[in-house]
C-alpha cells in the first residue's frame, strides 16, 4: 500500500464493497499486476452525502444517519483494507484505499477524473430479485458509468453458481 499520488502508469480505479465477490478484486489486482499499474480501491459510503470535494482527502461528508458512529465507517474501511491488502500485496501491486461519500457512480467518476485513471473497474450486483429491485430503484453503478464516463469501464460479472455448489450467501 502506498499514499497517492502514484508515479508511472495511470492507475486503475476499482469500486469495492464489503462482501463483494472476490473475483472482482482478483480481476482488478491481476490486471494491475499485468499492466504494472497502481490500483486505487474506492469504497463509497452511500449513507452519507458529499459536502465538499477535496481530492487530497477521502471526503468531506455528512451522514444521512447522524446517530451512526464514524466507528462503523472505520470498521468497514479496516475490513476492506485487509481484504485488498491480502489480494494486492501477494502480487506486489501498489495500491491505495479511498473512502468516498455520496452517489457511488458519480463519486467513482469524480475520483477517476481526479486521479487520471486509465480504467474504472466495477462488479455487477449479486444475482437475485432483491438485488435486481435495488438496481431498478437506485440505478446500476456500471450502467451509469458506461453512459456518463470518458474512461473505459470494465464490468466483472458475478460468478455463475455451478451445479452442486450452493449459491453464495446460502
Amino acid at each position: 500500500m502506498s499514499d497517492e499520488p502514484f508515479t508511472g502508469p495511470a492507475p486503475l480505479l476499482l469500486g469495492v464493497l464489503p462482501g463483494q465477490y472476490p473475483e472482482v478484486l482478483q480481476t482488478a489486482a491481476s490486471l494491475a499486476d499485468a499492466l504494472s499499474a497502481p490500483l486505487i480501491c474506492a469504497y463509497v459510503d452511500e449513507a452519507s452525502y458529499l459536502v465538499e470535494w477535496d481530492p487530497a482527502r477521502s471526503a468531506h461528508r455528512l451522514s444521512l444517519h447522524p446517530d451512526a458512529d464514524d466507528a462503523d465507517i472505520r470498521a468497514v474501511t479496516q475490513e476492506l483494507r485487509s481484504v485488498v491488502g491480502a489480494a494486492c500485496d501477494k502480487l506486489g501491486v501498489n495500491w491505495a484505499l479511498r473512502t468516498l461519500a455520496g452517489d457511488p457512480a458519480r463519486a467513482l467518476g469524480r475520483l477517476a477524473a481526479e486521479a487520471g485513471a486509465a480504467m474504472i473497474i466495477v462488479g455487477t450486483p449479486e444475482r437475485g430479485l432483491g438485488h435486481r429491485l435495488s438496481a431498478a430503484l437506485n440505478g446500476s453503478v456500471a450502467a451509469w458509468l458506461s453512459h456518463h464516463q470518458e474512461h473505459p469501464i470494465l464490468i466483472v460479472p458475478a460468478p455463475v453458481a455451478k451445479p452442486g455448489r450452493p449459491p453464495r450467501g446460502s
